[in-house]
């Protein structure tokens, strides 16, 4: 349990433990409704970030969650490989951004690949649970 202590408050994991702590207190303040999950949707251009119908909430908040638990578990893997001062250090500071970059990355491939499932979804159910059929079956008959 020291090991992931000193990985979330040590010098480089410190950064996103503390964003990550942010994004905990927003989802609080989101649960206690003193604030709207959406408040962030019209400051940001999603469309630029490549997530188009995605809650800039949802997405900030996955990209900074994964980015801290990738990040602290490199850092823990990394404090066990046994690598000397020098080397230990470079790569601790190298795994923030690689941290980053693999959660952004991941962020874009679950919130893309959402997007791409629910507009390829033509063929919706109605209340009663049968798919409806194609306009065109229904005036051939």
């Amino acid at each position: 349990m020291g090991e992931f202590a000193g990985a979330a408050f040590g010098f480089p994991g410190l950064v996103l433990t503390a964003a990550f702590v942010a994004v905990i207190g927003f989802w609080a303040l989101v649960l206690c409704r003193l604030v709207a999950p959406d408040a962030f949707d019209g400051d940001v251009d999603s469309e630029a970030l490549g997530l188009a119908d995605v809650p800039v909430a949802a997405a900030a908040s996955f990209a900074i969650t994964a980015g801290w638990a990738l990040h602290l578990a490199g850092t823990v893997l990394l404090g066990r490989a046994g690598l000397s001062g020098a080397w230990s250090l470079l790569c601790s500071v190298a795994m923030l951004p690689c941290a980053l970059v693999l959660s952004c990355l991941l962020t874009r491939l679950l919130f893309g690949r959402r997007r791409r499932m629910s507009s390829s979804d033509t063929h919706r159910c109605p209340a009663g649970g049968v798919p409806a059929e194609p306009e065109s079956s229904r005036t051939a008959a």
